[in-house]
């Protein structure tokens, strides 16, 4: 007997896009952050690129950046970081969100690089998604 062909499901987490964290003083905590760890972030983040394992011709990045401390960008409440998630299908990723009573946030951005949305978990944390262009 044959294998069945494995039929995957769209609108899955590929992996993380981005990680972002807030700091009362940017400017210093990026200074930091490129002498001890080599992050030369000049305010548009850190590109960290990497490979699917499964597909390694598909390569990412991995977006790492200070935010001002006062920031609103991270939603309503005081989280100090926000995480982004590379999805490969967001209308997909949406609406199974949807079916399962996750609350999603109106508003949608379309960029050069890619389409944005963005959704909260349970203690009402800002997610951001992205679908690389």
């Amino acid at each position: 007997m044959g294998k069945a062909a494995k039929t995957e499901q769209r609108g899955r987490i590929l992996g993380i896009g981005g990680v972002f964290f807030k700091s009362a003083n940017a400017a210093q905590t990026r200074a930091w952050y490129a002498k001890h760890l080599g992050f030369a972030d000049k305010g548009q983040g850190v590109m960290l690129p990497w490979r699917e394992k499964n597909d390694p011709q598909n390569e990412h990045v991995t977006v790492w950046s200070v935010f001002p401390g006062d920031t609103k960008y991270f939603g309503p409440g005081k989280a100090q970081f926000m995480i982004n998630y590379i999805v490969d299908d967001m209308d997909a990723f949406l609406d199974r969100m949807k079916q399962e009573g996750v609350k999603i946030d109106p508003e949608r951005q379309d960029e050069a690089y890619g389409r944005f949305a963005w959704i909260y978990d349970s203690d009402g944390n800002k997610i951001e998604l992205w679908q690389p262009h």
